[in-house]
């Protein structure tokens, strides 16, 4: 199903000034690191958070969209509300089953609607909106118009649903490019563009490394009943030193893998799985003018052999989907059968 709902408990910011309070822990809502993009990501969602009515969250695959946007529904008055997930490419389809299931007796042709009343009075979260149709986009512009007309008479009406309902849509691709080419609604590009926040790949942000490595061990080692491990300075220099092109979705994926091969108290080098060898792809009597393409084939695979074929975990690592990576994997065979 790729529509997810959650109750989150109640989160008051007391800060309103320029220096950054302690993050709260252990409430779901982390976004760790101390570098300065992080810093800055922090006071974004504490301003934004308690105000916002539509968000764009942007990033790269991977970079962590999903915990943006419900670290900003946490910080919203409508924290104790639902958060409604939905892949914009699979909406329609998503909610018909939902509401099969639940025979709640609502016209199922009415896909955004639906979505709209399960997220009353909290967030819905609308993930990879650049996939969604564009006749989805325009009933999904259609309806924040209406909350525009209800919000002009909100004096009149029972009940003012902009004001119980917000929207966070995330992409990976450049909508404004998107939309100049006629293949994203430019109006409901504008709506959510008013408020946009841009995330960092984790390439750009090395310095944060260790702490989401120390970060994801603490949530993961207990799946293996174990202590913590350290980390080895050579471990960690490795993963400093990769480029990370499923950004912090593959570093978490890589992390876990190297906990399942841990014996002692040091997590050191050679527990990491293949990290293309920290991103130089050429060898020698390889051409200069390598493509892209045999570049992006030649990662895939190291990562799969280093997953041992697992084609989930291959996918959870590169920050792919398990059809992408499929489609990318039969691609590679049928060039090398020609």
């Amino acid at each position: 199903m790729s529509i997810t709902r959650s109750d989150s408990s109640i989160f008051i910011d007391p800060s309103h000034g320029l220096v950054e309070e302690p993050w709260p822990e252990g409430n779901g809502l982390e976004i760790v690191g101390s570098s300065a993009e992080i810093r800055r990501l922090r006071l974004q969602v504490r301003r934004i958070g308690p105000h916002f009515r539509t968000v764009l969250v942007h990033g790269e695959t991977g970079t962590g969209k999903e915990q943006v946007a419900r670290a900003l529904h946490g910080m919203s008055h409508a924290a104790d509300g639902p958060f409604v997930v939905c892949h914009g490419a699979a909406l329609e389809e998503a909610v018909a089953g939902r509401l099969q299931e639940n025979d709640c007796g609502v016209d199922h042709s009415d896909a955004i609607g639906c979505l709209t009343r399960m997220a009353h009075r909290g967030t819905l979260f609308l993930d990879g909106i650049h996939e969604m149709p564009l006749q989805t986009q325009l009933r999904l512009l259609r309806l924040l118009r209406r909350f525009d007309s209800t919000q002009k008479q909100r004096e009149t009406c029972r009940h003012d649903l902009r004001s119980d309902l917000r929207m966070i849509a995330a992409t990976s691709e450049n909508l404004k490019i998107l939309a100049s080419a006629g293949r994203f609604q430019q109006e409901l590009y504008q709506r959510f563009a008013m408020v946009e926040i841009t995330l960092p790949p984790l390439r750009a942000r090395r310095d944060d490394i260790p702490d989401l490595t120390k970060y994801f061990m603490s949530q993961l080692a207990p799946l293996y009943k174990r202590k913590m491990p350290a980390v080895s300075a050579q471990a960690m220099e490795r993963m400093q030193r990769y480029n990370w092109p499923g950004n912090v979705r593959e570093l978490k994926g890589i992390v876990q893998s190297s906990l399942s091969r841990v014996e002692g108290d040091v997590l050191d080098s050679h527990h990491l799985p293949a990290l293309a060898e920290e991103t130089t792809f050429i060898r020698e009597g390889m051409t200069e003018s390598l493509r892209l393409q045999d570049v992006v084939e030649h990662h895939v695979l190291r990562v799969l052999k280093g997953c041992g074929g697992n084609k989930v975990r291959a996918a959870e690592m590169l920050g792919i989907s398990r059809s992408t990576l499929y489609r990318m994997l039969d691609a590679s065979a049928s060039a090398v059968l020609q």
